[in-house]
């Protein structure tokens, strides 16, 4: 691992439509961080949801936890930590020379699979909000 590399991405991404922008949480624009509750943009947002918002059961938090394990190792990378909630999921992974976007988006695409080939509610929909945030743990390099 050369001394740029990161030394683990902290990666999370939500279950479609359980986190808008405007959510009385707090929620994050992109490029400027983390913004305060917005209930008039939340409400908007929700109005206009494709598709009802389907929280992960545990077992299929047991599905994208496996799913996770088994990618990494296919890919040979460290995870550290895996943590599938009802509507998000947390990761703690060392993947030498790829970006905390391209761990992100793989780990996610092969959740969407076996979540998919599981339960036919989740066929022809999306089921992650778009992007998710990965950030270096310990690592001098910007963040991407």
């Amino acid at each position: 691992m050369a001394n740029d590399d990161p030394i683990a991405f902290f990666i999370t991404w939500t279950v479609y439509g359980s986190h808008l922008q405007g959510d009385e949480r707090g929620w994050r624009r992109r490029r400027k961080g983390l913004q305060l509750p917005e209930p008039q943009l939340e409400k908007w947002h929700t109005e206009r949801l494709a598709f009802d918002v389907l929280l992960l059961s545990p077992r299929q938090r047991q599905l994208v936890e496996t799913e996770c394990e088994r990618h990494c190792n296919h890919r040979g990378w460290k995870l550290w930590a895996v943590n599938a909630r009802s509507n998000h999921v947390h990761v703690v992974v060392t993947a030498v020379n790829y970006s905390g976007k391209t761990v992100r988006d793989q780990l996610k695409a092969n959740c969407t699979r076996v979540l998919r080939l599981d339960d036919p509610g989740f066929r022809d929909r999306q089921v992650w909000s778009v992007g998710g945030v990965p950030v270096c743990l310990r690592c001098t390099r910007p963040q991407e």
